[in-house]
């Protein structure tokens, strides 16, 4: 069995007390149980409990099918196990396998919001076994299955799939094969093969080499040219040394006995076995440009270094983290319990398998986001020999697997409740790994409805490439790249990535025959602040940050983003210099704070450093607007280190001033101040206050000055464990955004979005 989602089990890099003080340390494993709606009142508990829960309960009793609508089935996995085969430890028992286990459910959790609790059975007999787990179908949504020994697991789960209408799935076997299989459909296109003609040894004849036997045959791998080996040799017809009904399903007609004979001129070899089970010898007599998948654990059959000795031609895979290519279990089966369960699957059938692999293999070839360079140390990976298939921190599986494995599921007609919309599903699956998506989601959609042209100031930067392609690739309009197209293209095809593709448009400031327009237009705006012509002219054909802004002050491009080659100051004083803040407006810079389901906007985190109180005003002002079209209805908190008066102190006086002057201007949103943070966001200390003119917590808080909310959003990241979009720019004539120089791709695309959302408005 190949290094799965469990752990790496060397301990090169992880001690043996390490390993056990972050198990004991705190609350003692790896899980806790949280309620999902608030318990904070009697009336809470009466609904929760006694005497609400009456009214689900009857209506399940009438439908069983509304217990997805009204119980957590519908979004809980059991992890069961009897510890028979624990990870490559082997029989340690039902308890033993309980950290392993829950391993298994913090993954679900981590990697695809599926909720899961672990099930230790204390048996080995496995009718027993069986029967345990039928009768706790009503519970659950699916079953995962994990380290039981074979031939008993092949038993259990052809039955359990028999007697329950739920998704059983052995995960040793099902979430192997489909990882190689992914990466095998890869290594056939990258050396010109293809599943009808290519001769495969498979050496392992347990739970995980027949699964992926099964699997590839059913995607059209020819069985005559499958040959599976055991501890015995080769599985041929007629053999009945260590023979099962499992095995024997797989034997072929050969001559060959040996593992060595059988991978004399072989294309592809499955190691699912042993360390050092492949020598250099048979590697070196397999076919030109050799596929070896090395799965087994801890250690492989034969490393990487081992191949690349005797062969520079091998395309080669493990189940190790510290090689390329690792067959990893938690591309898997997180995400198609996922699809699964969104679409009340009966089972888990071979199309959507099949399906989950393809959708890997082709996410594979993909350009892949900063995430996964960050995974590999700043390397960004391609698709090729050393990258066939992709990392567990991919962001994009979360979208790209389970769509795939509910269309299927759809299709084979194993789905109880279809998906009419996959488009929206999949910006629905975005959003359960990440709370920027969720929030973005309504920005996205309007964009795509009407398109707009936003200028990528810092074009030939490969981050900003990347982003401008992302941009296109998502129907949100024209990226316009800025830049020296030749420098461009080079750098494009260093990098691997397509410029020709439509949405894509490349503007060289020195060609473009704009210059002039722009030169004129930018004199006439400072010419009376010391600027001469020619000084008009230079910035207009060197720095890319006024000819963009001038292209969005023209119309020539509906917004513009910038920031990631020199700091936030720099490029703001750049744009101010070009564009002018909006009638009636003043530009501030406002961060979008998303913690534990709440949505908190906070201003001003870029412009004004000690905001007087007229300034804190149109700061409340431009936070309430935007507040407003994102689609909330503004609460505005006027913060202080006092609360109503007290203590006392010159900033808190400030801060009740702008609450005066609101007063004065006759806003149409609540706002009330000054308060201390506790007050705004806590609804029980809010409650002393009465006379507070707020009608809920604050979703809107407006800081005393800037380092204050520079510090508070920082620390919300950082201690909070919040994700912080921003600072937006509010208030400019045009739709301009300034991304910080840290910013990874996906920052860039998002405030590109926000930057043509804006436009719009």
């Amino acid at each position: 069995m190949p290094a799965t989602d469990k752990t790496d089990r060397t301990m090169t890099s992880v001690t043996a007390q390490e390993a056990l003080d972050f198990h004991s340390q705190g609350r003692p494993g790896k899980l806790e149980i949280s309620p999902t709606k608030a318990m904070a009142t009697q009336r809470d508990l009466s609904l929760a409990y006694s005497p609400g829960v009456a009214v689900p309960v009857k209506a399940i009793a009438e439908d069983p099918n509304t217990a997805y609508d009204y119980t957590t089935r519908g979004n809980m996995v059991a992890v069961i196990s009897n510890g028979t085969a624990i990870l490559g430890l082997g029989n340690l028992g039902a308890l033993a396998s309980k950290p392993v286990m829950e391993g298994k459910a913090v993954l679900f959790k981590r990697f695809a919001d599926v909720d899961s609790i672990d099930l230790e059975v204390d048996t080995e007999n496995v009718d027993e076994f069986i029967n345990c787990v039928r009768f706790l179908g009503p519970s659950f949504g699916g079953i995962n299955l994990e380290d039981i020994k074979a031939p008993d697991c092949f038993i259990i789960e052809q039955k359990l799939r028999e007697v329950m209408d739920i998704p059983v799935f052995h995960d040793d076997q099902h979430g192997t094969a489909i990882i190689a299989a992914a990466g095998l459909i890869n290594a056939l296109a990258l050396t010109g093969r293809d599943f009808k003609t290519t001769k495969l040894v498979c050496n392992g004849a347990g739970a995980a080499a027949i699964a992926c036997i099964e699997l590839i045959k059913s995607m059209g791998f020819a069985s005559d040219n499958i040959i599976l080996c055991d501890t015995k040799g080769v599985i041929f017809e007629g053999r009945t040394e260590g023979m099962n009904q499992w095995k024997s399903a797989h034997a072929v007609k050969t001559d060959r006995r040996t593992l060595a004979e059988a991978l004399d001129g072989a294309d592809v070899v499955f190691g699912l076995s042993a360390k050092g089970a492949l020598s250099e010898d048979m590697v070196r007599s397999m076919a030109p440009r050799p596929i070896i998948f090395a799965m087994a654990n801890p250690d492989p059959e034969i490393t990487p270094e081992e191949v690349a000795r005797i062969r520079d031609d091998a395309i080669v895979a493990t189940g190790r983290s510290d090689y390329p290519n690792q067959v990893n279990n938690v591309l898997g089966f997180p995400y198609i319990f996922r699809g699964a369960l969104d679409v009340r699957a009966t089972t888990i059938n071979d199309e959507m398998k099949i399906a989950a692999a393809e959708a890997l293999a082709s996410l594979a070839k993909e350009d892949v986001p900063d995430d996964v360079a960050a995974a590999y140390q700043g390397n960004r990976p391609r698709f090729g020999p050393q990258y066939i298939i992709p990392v567990p921190f991919d962001p994009r599986l979360i979208s790209a697997i389970p769509m795939a494995v509910a269309k299927a599921a759809m299709e084979s007609g194993v789905a109880r409740k279809p998906i009419t919309d996959l488009e929206a599903y999949g910006r629905q699956l975005s959003a359960r790994r990440d709370p920027i998506a969720s929030t973005l989601q309504r920005i996205y959609e309007r964009v795509r409805r009407q398109p707009k042209r936003i200028v990528f100031a810092e074009g030939e930067e490969v981050q900003v490439m990347r982003s401008a392609i992302a941009y296109a690739n998502q129907q949100l309009g024209t990226a316009i790249l800025l830049g020296r197209e030749e420098r461009m293209r080079e750098t494009a095809e260093r990098e691997g990535i397509d410029l020709d593709r439509p949405g894509i448009q490349i503007v060289n400031a020195r060609l473009s025959k704009r210059v002039s327009a722009y030169t004129d237009y930018l004199y006439a705006r400072l010419q009376r602040k010391g600027f001469l012509f020619r000084d008009a002219q230079r910035l207009i054909n060197n720095d890319r940050n006024h000819f963009a802004a001038c292209m969005v002050a023209l119309g020539d491009a509906d917004g513009m983003v910038t920031g990631l080659t020199r700091n936030y100051s720099t490029a703001l004083e750049d744009v101010r210099r070009c564009i002018d803040p909006k009638p009636g407006h003043r530009v501030i810079g406002v961060s979008i704070a998303l913690c534990r389901g709440r949505t908190v906007l906070v201003a001003d985190t870029a412009v004004h450093d000690m905001p007087s109180s007229e300034e804190l005003a149109d700061i409340a002002e431009e936070a309430a607007g935007l507040a407003k079209r994102l689609g909330y209805v503004p609460r505005v908190a006027m913060l202080a280190y006092s609360t109503f008066g007290h203590p006392q102190g010159e900033r808190s006086e400030r801060v009740r001033e702008a609450v005066n002057i609101l007063d004065k201007r006759r806003v149409d949103f609540e706002y009330d101040g000054e308060m201390a943070a506790d007050v705004a966001l806590n609804a029980r200390v809010m409650e002393q206050y009465p006379f507070c003119r707020l009608s809920g917590t604050a979703n809107v808080l407006v800081m005393p000055a800037f380092h204050s909310a520079s510090i508070s959003t920082k620390m919300l990241q950082e201690l909070g464990g919040s994700t912080v979009i921003g600072p937006l720019l509010v208030g400019f004539d045009k739709s301009i955004q300034i991304v910080s120089m840290s910013a990874k791709d996906s920052d860039i695309v998002n405030m590109a979005a926000i930057a043509a959302y804006n436009a719009g408005m």
